[in-house]
């Protein structure tokens, strides 16, 4: 597996790449994972982990494109050369842009490749500004083709098929649902963090977690908060995810005029006390703008038993419905009254949580994970219905 990430911290890609190659594990192959020289250092029985080269001592690397990425992404791939040329692997699982790289050798070395595509890279590069004009856009959209029918098989986050197949109808496709098990945290846990945040026993908890990203729409949720306010003066919003000084200087500027006993600004939290952030929560939301891939905090929503409100964009349709959430227009009107909205009705918002936890329950538990990780290889190596014990 190959994955241009640093490995392991507590965010959306490398949390789902412990996944898959626990599941691997679990199903009998043995993994040899290439990752960035960066990260935690975790033991991973059956788990292999390689690390590329880091000449310039680079400490960090921001989430998205980056000349550092850049960088990084050149020693890794001259590192996968070199383990793909050994000749050992049946199969690559290669992540993002490293895919361009094992598709490249894949046929050159025998070995099938697994595209995981976690995002669209000619959605991600045709954003940045140096690349938003119609020649770039359609560079991109022809090399992100050209991955797509190259290699032998895709496995995508869940919204993201459908571009799979608009663009290659003959790949073979596949989108994931990770594992997100119920996990009820004791009422001592969520009764210190109401303490540490100085909430009062009547106030509510509008809560968010992920990244800071733009895409993220937290300006919509900033701007939504002194409307909610009007109807619900006892709601307090939480946002955990602040992650370096830039992204916090942003929200922090986004924030000006809320008042401080409305709105609590959170780092990053380790993904083993997540569930008690959530079980703190009355309503949980997901104001993302944009973007194919549905974001993973999603599976442990649902999970959490908690009401979800989120934006009605194809990546939340991928897996929410007016079932299991509040779908609205992604416009500051439409996410405020959805909030107040909620807030007001509790039996609404019961049904609304029950009815995706038990969703969760049903199809986002860890032997469906496995199940759904050996049925993505007995596919990519129709020769092997059995584990190869090398991938």
């Amino acid at each position: 597996m190959v994955a241009p990430e640093p490995f392991y911290v507590d965010r959306g890609t490398p949390i789902c790449v412990r996944q898959v190659v626990e599941a691997l594990v679990e199903l009998g192959y043995e993994v040899d994972l290439l990752t960035y020289p960066l990260g935690e250092e975790v033991h991973l029985p059956g788990v292999r982990v390689h690390r590329s080269s880091n000449p310039l001592r680079l400490s960090q690397v921001p989430i998205g494109f980056s000349i550092r990425k850049l960088l990084l992404d050149c020693t890794l791939v001259f590192r996968l050369r070199s383990l793909m040329r050994d000749g050992r692997y049946r199969v690559v699982h290669a992540l993002e842009e490293s895919a361009f790289a094992a598709a490249y050798w894949g046929p050159r070395y025998g070995v099938r490749v697994i595209y995981d595509m976690h995002s669209s890279l000619a959605e991600q590069m045709g954003a940045l500004p140096p690349f938003q004009n119609r020649m770039s856009r359609a560079i991109f959209r022809r090399a992100e083709r050209w991955l797509l029918e190259r290699v032998t098989q895709v496995v995508s986050s869940s919204g993201l098929a459908a571009r799979v197949r608009s663009m290659a109808p003959r790949a073979r496709a596949l989108e994931w649902r990770f594992s997100s098990e119920p996990i009820l945290p004791g009422t001592e846990e969520v009764a210190a963090l109401r303490a540490s945040l100085a909430l009062s026993p009547g106030q509510r908890i509008v809560l968010y977690s992920g990244t800071f990203e733009r895409y993220q729409g937290l300006n919509l949720l900033l701007k939504a908060i002194a409307r909610v306010q009007e109807t619900n003066p006892e709601a307090v919003f939480v946002l955990i995810g602040v992650d370096g000084e830039r992204a916090s200087a942003r929200i922090q500027r986004l924030a000006e005029g809320i008042p401080g006993d409305r709105l609590r600004l959170i780092k990053r939290q380790p993904r083993r006390s997540m569930p008690a952030w959530l079980a703190l929560a009355d309503l949980l939301v997901s104001p993302r703008l944009f973007g194919g891939n549905l974001p993973l905090k999603i599976f442990d929503y649902m999970a959490a038993g908690r009401p979800i409100i989120a934006t009605d964009i194809p990546s939340h349709r991928s897996v929410l419905t007016e079932e299991r959430a509040l779908l609205v227009s992604p416009r500051v009107e439409a996410l405020a009254e959805a909030i107040s909205d909620l807030l007001g009705d509790p039996e609404r918002a019961g049904r609304l949580a029950t009815l995706a936890q038990s969703y969760a329950r049903e199809h986002l538990g860890w032997s469906r994970f496995v199940t759904s990780v050996q049925q993505l290889y007995s596919t990519a190596d129709p020769q092997e219905r059995d584990p190869v014990r090398n991938a």
